[in-house]
């Protein structure tokens, strides 16, 4: 599988709450580093992480924006769609990304979380007009 594929297959398994498929996307020593909270580190923390994430946001997808790399990095920005007070908001921000064997080995990650407010983008970046976006919400 791709670099891509592994992302997009990574997505939709958090997506769906899908804990094994996220498991099985990370390499054995996998870490996810985080510009809110302290590292995540082995596929199972990692998979009951982005369950917990899914969950506390009723239900969070996350959405590939714009994926570029190749077998080995790649930089990826996405959008994550949360549900806030019955309105969905999309939560956006971007990832690099390492990896081995077909797997995950390592994904570092920027962007802010405000819990009063989880909408988050750039600021004035024109999002309704880049088509890229649009598939997300």
């Amino acid at each position: 599988m791709t670099g891509e594929g592994l992302v997009r297959a990574y997505f939709a398994a958090c997506s769906r709450g899908d804990v094994v498929g996220v498991a099985a996307s990370f390499c054995p020593d996998a870490v996810v580093y985080d510009t809110n909270h302290r590292p995540v580190r082995g596929p199972e923390a990692i998979a009951a992480f982005f369950a917990k994430v899914r969950e506390r946001w009723d239900g969070a997808t996350w959405h590939v924006d714009t994926f570029v790399g190749d077998g080995r990095t790649a930089a990826v920005e996405w959008t994550m769609l949360v549900r806030r007070d019955g309105a969905t908001v999309p939560v956006r921000g971007s990832e690099h990304y390492e990896f081995a064997d077909g797997r995950i080995r390592q994904i570092r990650q920027y962007w802010t979380h405000r819990p009063d407010d989880p909408e988050v983008g750039l600021r004035d970046y024109p999002y309704d007009e880049d088509p890229r976006f649009h598939t997300a919400g």
